[in-house]
């Protein structure tokens, strides 16, 4: 029964890693976000400020962090809360700081590819300890995703993008969930082709 413990890396049972659902890992990051971003807003308000831009991005990140920990909890350990809450504040508090808390569609997009540094750096420390081979990739992936993401968020919410979020709505989601959703199957199926027969 080890196998079904959660938090068991590919490494303690070869071959057998535990995928989460096809839907998990979307339904997590079109929840998460929303969410955690309006959360973050109703608690912290505008990111207009590098202390409301560490609490909001603490804040939402927390939640992402947990929406997305539960869809992956089969494979990761809990720490991925904790990286995805730290990231997110280290990043949008950098990010958000270098564009002078504008809100131009390149302010956000660098905001946005700064706060991906950030989240899938850590993400992918937590991947790397699960044993995910390739784990450096979901580092390389993240700031771009997380840019183009704000890019097409801008477009669906620049009736109210004064109100300085602090992430991307669910527009954005829908790419982001895309890109990292197919990145995660093919780190799985890595992982699982690598790992030594029994």
């Amino acid at each position: 029964m080890s196998s079904l413990t959660h938090g068991a890396s590919p490494a303690a049972t070869p071959g057998a890693l535990a995928r989460p659902p096809m839907w998990a890992w979307p339904l997590a990051s079109l929840l998460g976000f929303p969410i955690g971003g309006l959360i973050a807003n109703l608690t912290i308000g505008a990111v207009d400020s590098v202390g409301a831009a560490l609490a909001g991005g603490l804040i939402a990140g927390a939640v992402v962090g947990t929406a997305q920990w539960l869809a992956l909890r089969r494979v990761i350990s809990w720490l991925w809360v904790a990286a995805t809450s730290l990231g997110m504040a280290a990043g949008l508090g950098v990010g958000a700081a270098v564009v002078d808390y504008g809100i131009d569609r390149g302010d956000l997009m660098i905001m946005g590819a700064v706060t991906g540094i950030g989240v899938g750096a850590l993400q992918a420390l937590v991947l790397a300890r699960a044993g995910i081979s390739g784990a450096v990739w979901w580092a390389v992936l993240n700031p771009p995703t997380w840019a183009v993401a704000w890019l097409i968020s801008s477009y669906v919410i620049s009736a109210n993008i004064d109100e300085r979020f602090t992430n991307f709505g669910a527009s954005g989601v829908l790419l982001y969930a895309l890109v990292t959703g197919l990145l995660l199957a093919w780190l799985f199926r890595r992982t699982e082709s690598q790992a030594p027969a029994s």
